[in-house]
Order: structure tokens, then sequence, then C-alpha cells
């Protein structure tokens, strides 16, 4: 991408788009948010600040012939943005929400044709990966229109992930941008763009607000889920340095939880008053409780917001119906519901689960993000890397000095100083100072900072006084080797434990194996176990541990077939071993043969795992 005239930052959020660029030919040039055009009614087309990430499909009746045309596509199959969330609220089986949410979910096939979920059965129906992907097309044609004559496909373009995305989720995103013409992209943390955004906002001011010691926590609450990360601010040749030293579980909670348990609520009353709210209708109010619940939020003014129903069938109009969303229903149901005061040694409530459950989104069992929140700061070990030196509770409590909100649902000040008032009673109740008032560090537009600060971090990576936040692996990791042995009946050869990626490795860096040579099985299905331990931190690339017990424990296998690339199937080639660790959190495991004309990739995504 040296040739690139701008960087461009895409927050593929699961409520909203965002976007944002910098011109690199510009001088001073700053990082500029992107209005995005779409339809808000029929036949009317104008930009907004965000493109909300919704997707409709219509039939003949739906709008006046012509009345979707955009001004890059005269006969779109499909609507998005804030039409689409207009009419999906009257016709939610005809709506595609949460898109997002699905690209994370491993137990379906994300590439098949399975949203809305609430789609009849002669209804159109598309895959996660088909609306992501749409969002993103919008994007790219929206931003090419601003800037005549530029393809947003010749540009450095990072699409923003939450830190908690699999290697499955990380490549299916890869492949939307594929589909929406954008072939290149990288990606960047959800969390880390939030915090680059805050370095952007303050310029060099920054380094007056944090010191060497201080723990900044990025408490990321969006649409669908919550994300943690812990950023330490170190000292390396004199200067300021910055490193992302824990990333938090996948946890699939976030403003779509809250926006339902709403729709529940009015629900129950539109019940107790006589009226039956069907499935379809649910939905439908779920998504007006939003708009109800932000409206709330927003303006403390107000006491109440209205929602309504349409009637079915025959009673389309005369059916219709009135509920109300309360202030105090806000309060009650968000506020202690998923963010209730709890101590510090709460743990998330695990349900039992029923025996046969509906295919769907496998949100998290306990709604409370605090106790998410007390789970995260304590399960971070004293001697992870960046993180002796800061300070810690107790019992163990890794301590934050400083917080960085980021999230649409975090908008809320309300929420805010429930976090920040639960956070401080943990660190006074473990002998720590609280976060003070100065110690939040406020970032400058909550739904737009992740594409303004992907924007930043493109350009920041291309100079060398560019200010970079690092990271490193959260454990050793290895690959099982099978031991050339004779066959022993009823017994496996003993698997042997290579190192691969040693404790610490920065995300973007890579290493050869020391020169030794492995057998590697091309042509026919194989399966390559990988290990990892939070133990063995002295375990150096390409050293061979023989025996091993509780201290190496097995990730998930890999089953895969490689490709012969013009060998015998069947075949095992000799092969030697080099890594890298991508800037997401990916590790890539090349195996080279032996005269370098033929690589095969394994990849494993080797973010933290739940203990």
């Amino acid at each position: 991408m040296s040739e690139a005239r701008y960087v461009v930052g895409i927050d593929l959020g699961t409520t909203n788009c965002a976007a944002a660029s910098l011109d690199l030919a510009a001088e001073g040039a700053q990082v500029a948010l992107e209005p995005i055009p779409q339809l808000v009614n029929p036949g009317e087309v104008a930009p907004r600040d965000l493109l909300p990430s919704f997707l409709y499909l219509p039939d003949e009746k739906d709008f006046p012939a012509g009345s979707t045309r955009l001004p890059w596509d005269e006969h779109p199959a499909s609507v998005v943005g804030e039409l689409a969330r207009k009419r999906g609220a009257e016709r939610p089986g005809r709506l595609v929400a949460s898109a997002k949410s699905w690209l994370c979910h491993g137990g379906v096939d994300r590439s098949a044709p399975i949203l809305p979920q609430a789609a009849a059965q002669d209804e159109p129906r598309v895959s996660p990966l088909a609306a992501s992907a749409e969002y993103l097309k919008h994007v790219a044609r929206a931003w090419e229109q601003a800037h005549a004559g530029a393809r947003l496909a010749d540009q450095d373009v990072l699409v923003t992930v939450p830190a908690s995305f699999d290697e499955g989720a990380r490549e299916l995103t890869l492949r939307a941008a594929t589909e929406a013409g954008l072939p290149s992209v990288r990606l960047l943390e959800e969390p880390q763009a939030a915090f680059y955004a805050w370095l952007d906002h303050l310029g060099d001011r920054w380094r007056d607000r944090v010191k060497v010691g201080d723990l900044v926590l990025v408490c990321d609450v969006g649409g669908g889920t919550t994300d943690f990360s812990l950023i330490a601010v170190s000292q390396q040749e004199g200067a300021l340095a910055l490193t992302r030293v824990a990333v938090g579980d996948h946890i699939l909670l976030g403003g779509d939880n809250m926006d339902l348990a709403l729709a529940r609520l009015v629900q129950q009353r539109l019940e107790q008053q006589g009226h039956r709210v069907d499935g379809l209708q649910l939905q439908s109010l779920w998504l007006q409780c939003r708009a109800a619940k932000e409206r709330l939020f927003e303006d403390e003014t107000r006491d109440r917001e209205q929602v309504t129903l349409l009637g079915r069938g025959s009673k389309l109009v005369g059916g219709t119906i009135t509920g109300e969303v309360l202030v105090e229903d806000v309060g009650r149901v968000i506020l202690e519901g998923f963010f209730p005061r709890v101590p510090v040694d709460a743990e998330p409530v695990r349900s039992r689960r029923v025996g046969l459950q509906e295919l769907g989104l496998p949100y998290a069992a306990d709604p409370a993000v605090t106790k998410h929140l007390a789970r995260f700061l304590m399960r971070q070990a004293a001697d992870t890397p960046g993180l002796e030196a800061v300070r810690r509770g107790k019992r163990g409590l890794a301590a934050p000095t400083h917080v960085l909100f980021n999230g649409g649902v975090m908008k809320a000040r309300a929420l805010r100083e429930r976090v920040l008032d639960t956070l401080n009673g943990w660190l006074v109740a473990e002998g720590c100072p609280a976060i003070p008032d100065d110690g939040v560090l406020e970032a400058p537009d909550l739904d737009r900072a992740v594409a303004r600060g992907a924007a930043f971090y493109g350009r920041a990576r291309r100079s060398d006084r560019g200010i970079r936040i690092r990271g490193g692996s959260p454990r050793t990791y290895y690959i099982g080797i099978e031991s050339a042995m004779p066959a022993i009946p009823g017994l496996d050869a003993p698997l042997k434990a290579l190192c691969v990626v040693p404790f610490g490795m920065e995300e973007g860096t890579e290493q050869a194996i020391p020169a030794r040579e492995f057998g590697l099985v091309v042509g026919e299905p194989a399966e390559f176990r990988f290990l990892s331990s939070n133990v063995r931190k002295q375990d150096a690339p390409g050293q061979l541990i023989e025996e091993w017990g509780d201290d190496i424990e097995e990730q998930e296998p890999l089953a895969v077939t490689l490709e012969g690339q013009g060998t015998k199937a069947d075949e095992v080639v000799p092969v030697k071993l080099e890594t890298k660790v991508t800037e997401v959190g990916t590790l890539e495991l090349w195996c080279v043969s032996r005269d370098g004309a033929k690589r095969w990739k394994l990849e494993l995504n080797i973010r933290e795992r739940p203990a």
C-alpha cells in the first residue's frame, strides 16, 4: 500500500458502521470523519454520521419503483442503513440485524443464508457473511463518491474487529471485505483503535495524562459484544511506551441484550392489558426499544418514550397498540440489571442449560457487565509481562489507574458513572487509590472513535515516529511433533512439543525456527495439534520438549488437508518452520519445503482463552 493516498478506518459495528480517513498527501492533514450517504426515506438519500448496521430485504410492494435508487446503484437488491432500520421495525421478518454477532458464532454456518432468523419460510434470507459484505460495500461506494477518482481498494484500509474475535470471525471479516471489493484490508482490534482515537484527540498532550507504571482499562461495550483490554504505560529508551498486556474473553453481551430486556418488559405490560404480542411483533418492539433507550439516555428531561405495534393480518391498522418505555425502566432494567454494584470477587453465573435449544446467538448467560469486568481484572497474573510493575490489590486484582470508555452503550453518562463507581469500590476495598476524575480518558466521539482511531493507527504504522501500542503473546505456544518410533499395538506415538511462539512475542514479528527439518503430511486429511503454556515462559523457538505434563495444555486441534502443490498424495515432505504473529494476534505457522519453492500456512488464534 505504499502508493496509497489515503488511510481509511472502517468500524464494522454490530449496530452502526462508521468511517474516517486521512489524506497522506496533504501536509499536516488530520483524521476526518466521513459522512455516509444512505436512504433515510423512500426516494431520499442524505448523509449521516453513521450507517446503521441493518439490511432490509424488500419485496415488490415495499417501496415505489425507483425509490431505493442510490447514487452508485440504480437498482439495489436490498436496503442498507437508516431506511432499513425504519422499515424493518414494521416488518422484522425481512430485516437483518446483528450480523456481526452472527459472524463470530461458530455454532452455525456463517456463510449460509440464515438471516433474518424471524423470516417466514417463503421469505428471502442472506448469510452473516453476505450482510457484512453489503455494509462494507455501501461504505466503500459512499467513500468513493466523496473522493472522486479514488478507489477505496487502492487505499490503506483498516477494518476494526473486537479484540475477542476468534480466527474464524477474523477470516470471515476479511472474506466480507474481499466480497465488497476490498481484498487487501488490515484488521485492528477495537479497544486499541479506541485508544488510538484518544491519542489523536490529545496529540502530544497525552504524555501529560499518564506516567510510567500506569495501567489503562479500556471498557468497550457495544451493540453486540463487551470487550476489556489493559494497556500499560512503560518507558523505552527514555520515552513513554504503550503496551497492550491483556485482552478479555469473547463476551456476547451488549446493547442488543439491553434492548431485548426492555422489549420483554413492555411486552409483559401490554399482555397484562389484554394485548397479545407475537414473535414478529416482539422483534419490532425490540428495535423500537433500542431507539427509545437511546433517546432517554441522551435527553434527561424526557421521562418516557412511546412505542407502537401494528396489528396482524386484517387488523393491521385497527389492531395498532401502543406502549411506553419509562425512564424508571431504563434505570431498573439496564442500570441495575446489566451494571449492578457487585463485590470484586463476583463471578458471572453459569445458567443451567436446556437440553434442546433454538439455534440462536450464544449470548452470555450472566447479563452483569460488572461481574465480567471483575473476573477479567482478577484473572490477570502478576508475572504477565507488562503487569509486573503495575499496582495490585491485596488479592491480586490488576488495579487500573485510568479508564477509557468506548462503544455506543457507554455514551450514557449514567452507565459510565456506574462502572467507575463500582470499579473504585473494588480499588478502595483492595487498598488502592480510586481513579480520580482526570483518570477518565475522554474519547472524542464514542460512536465513531474506533473508525477515527483506525485511521490514526494507519498513519502511525507508516512512520517510525508514530505512537504504537505494542503487545505480545499471552502464552508460550507449541506445535505437536509425532515421535519417529516403531508402532506399538494399542499405543500412539509419543507427542513432543516444539516451541514456535515464545511468551511475549510481539504482534507483527516473525521468527524462523532454528535449522532443523520436520516431515509435513500433505494431500490427505491430517490433524495438527497446538499446545500452550502460561507457566513455561523461558522456552525458546525451536526448543523441543519431549516430556511434559500439566505445565503444557492442548488447544483445539486443527484438522486440515494441505494441498500437495505438485507432490504426490499421501507424501511426507521435509520442511522447515517459520512463525509470525500478526497484528491482531493470529499465529501463522509456515511450513517451507527444502528448496523454498513450496509454502504451506497453518493459522491459530492465540488470544487468551477462558480458564
